[in-house]
């Protein structure tokens, strides 16, 4: 077992400088296209809402493999992202396109019930079909200083997941500081998460610029010291292409070119595809197209 119980001290202030200047970094015209549509690329198409149904999946799918029909040489985005009960609908629509189903897990958003069930829930969606499992740490366990808890129940849904990726969400709204966000971080990654993932999007604040820098130095420094890649999701509250550029640039200048890949940096998001779209239309025709012309997904 890892040793946890040191603390690895964030300078919130030089943080927030950083993310700060790097959002003055401009990209030239003619790499914006190029940018957008790897953004677009990197987009966990997702729907988690009481009120799904397997046609509005199947409708979220076929976006997912169309993402604007003027446009049909654009890049598919990277993966479906549903509830467990979902899964083998989006199974079903997406077989034969190299689009990833993701299904949330371990009794999302809250985590609250027994190992055991998360462990069985997990099996389910991977029996259903799902190539990622998108699971929530036990954030009061977390809280409390339980970290071999964090990473034990972590540990055992990794086994569970089989062959598919697993995403680990600590809902960073909930952790306190960026002390526990980059600790949550080592804990995940040591436990064998593939993703780190920042929120569930059902928590304020979700994804933040700030918090998104701590988790990718978590990642370079745990590079740095077992040469595995880690990726990273940021989720909720990212609606703007504009955002999303500021996101990449990100990455870039802490992790590199590597980690720009869908397989290693993905958006938690759908409104933003519409944006992302909007502007790519905007590049290619030097009009904006009306909101109207884009599926309201």
């Amino acid at each position: 077992m890892p040793d946890f119980s040191t603390t690895v001290p964030i300078d919130e202030v030089g943080v927030a400088e950083r993310v700060a200047r790097l959002n003055k970094r401009s990209i030239k015209k003619e790499s914006k296209l190029f940018a957008l549509k790897l953004a677009l690329s990197m987009v966990d198409l997702t729907t988690l809402e009481g009120m799904d149904t397997p046609g509005k999946v199947t409708q979220l799918c076929k976006k997912a493999k169309l993402p604007h029909t003027e446009l049909p040489d654009l890049p598919n985005v990277a993966a479906v992202c549903v509830y467990p009960n979902m899964v083998a609908t989006a199974k079903q629509e997406l077989q034969g396109t190299g689009i990833n189903v993701a299904s949330v897990a371990t009794a999302f958003p809250s985590g609250m019930t027994t190992r055991e069930a998360k462990i069985e829930e997990t099996k389910y969606v991977v029996d259903q079909g799902a190539d990622e499992v998108d699971m929530v740490i036990s954030r009061g366990e977390f809280l409390k200083g339980n970290y071999s808890f964090v990473h034990d129940e972590i540990a055992a849904i990794k086994e569970a997941c089989g062959n598919a990726h697993l995403k680990v969400i600590l809902e960073t709204g909930e952790l306190e500081t960026l002390e526990n966000i980059r600790k949550a971080s080592d804990i995940a990654m040591q436990a064998g998460a593939d993703f780190i993932k920042t929120s569930t999007g059902k928590v304020k604040p979700a994804a933040t610029q700030e918090v998104t820098l701590v988790m990718l130095e978590a990642i370079r420094n745990f590079y740095y010291a077992t040469d595995r890649r880690v990726g990273m999701k940021p989720a909720g509250g990212i609606r703007k292409a504009k955002q999303a550029l500021q996101y990449l640039v990100l990455i870039r200048e802490t992790l590199g070119d590597a980690w720009l890949s869908p397989d290693y940096f993905r958006f938690g998001a759908s409104s933003l595809t519409n944006d992302l779209l909007m502007q790519i239309v905007k590049q290619e025709t030097g009009v904006y197209q009306s909101s109207n012309y884009f599926s309201k997904d």
